[in-house]
């Protein structure tokens, strides 16, 4: 006989990180967990407290995936890193961010991560408020892009199309900005998609002014 894996709260994490990723988050519960791990759904108590205690877990596991700045480094090259990073992890976790955002996050992985973040922050010679500010309003473009980005509805890929659609709507003679952009997206002069690090090097480079 194949002896059983132990059950143990990482393997039950994990089984519940893929779960999420292929069915979403609504999908995750209890029962289904244990079916997909071999338990019965009582055993699962034995490594996680609760359902609350279960998010939490998975805020973590996806908060470590992410670059953890180093604070001996150059500080704007380490957060565009962290920043780069972050966005990557949320969309291949595509459930995660509306998650993380609204959870008091203070397992491991999540305090190792900001306290680093503070620290590359502070050897650079910000004071402490400024640096909380500063990964705050970082953090704020990460997960607002990120959202945008996952619940937009169209794919890049169609932007064209869809703005010469829009065109009748928006003629020349009353809405004469929107015409011309949208005349640049549907020959495709312009490919009108969203740029993650425009708005982040907008950002650190408002803090360089800071220090």
């Amino acid at each position: 006989m194949v002896p059983r894996t132990p059950l143990t709260r990482e393997r039950v994490l994990r089984a519940a990180l893929g779960l999420a990723d292929q069915e979403g988050l609504e999908a995750l519960s209890m029962r289904k967990l244990a079916k997909v791990v071999g338990v019965e759904a009582m055993s699962l108590y034995n490594h996680v407290a609760n359902k609350d205690d279960l998010l939490d877990g998975l805020c973590d596991l996806v908060v470590a995936e992410m670059y953890v700045p180093r604070a001996d480094g150059d500080w704007r090259g380490e957060l565009r890193r962290r920043a780069v990073s972050a966005h990557e992890v949320l969309l291949r976790h595509r459930w995660a961010t509306g998650l993380i955002g609204s959870r008091i996050n203070v397992g491991p992985a999540m305090l190792r991560y900001v306290d680093a973040t503070l620290g590359c922050l502070i050897a650079a010679g910000f004071t402490y408020e400024q640096a909380d500010h500063a990964w705050n309003a970082l953090d704020s473009h990460i997960y607002g892009f990120t959202l945008q980005a996952i619940n937009f509805p169209l794919d890049p890929a169609d932007y064209a199309t869809a703005a010469t659609e829009f065109l009748p709507l928006i003629p020349p003679e009353t809405h004469p900005h929107m015409h011309a952009l949208a005349t640049l997206v549907s020959t495709g002069s312009h490919s009108g998609t969203a740029d993650f690090t425009f708005g982040l090097d907008l950002l650190l480079d408002g803090l360089d002014t800071l220090r």
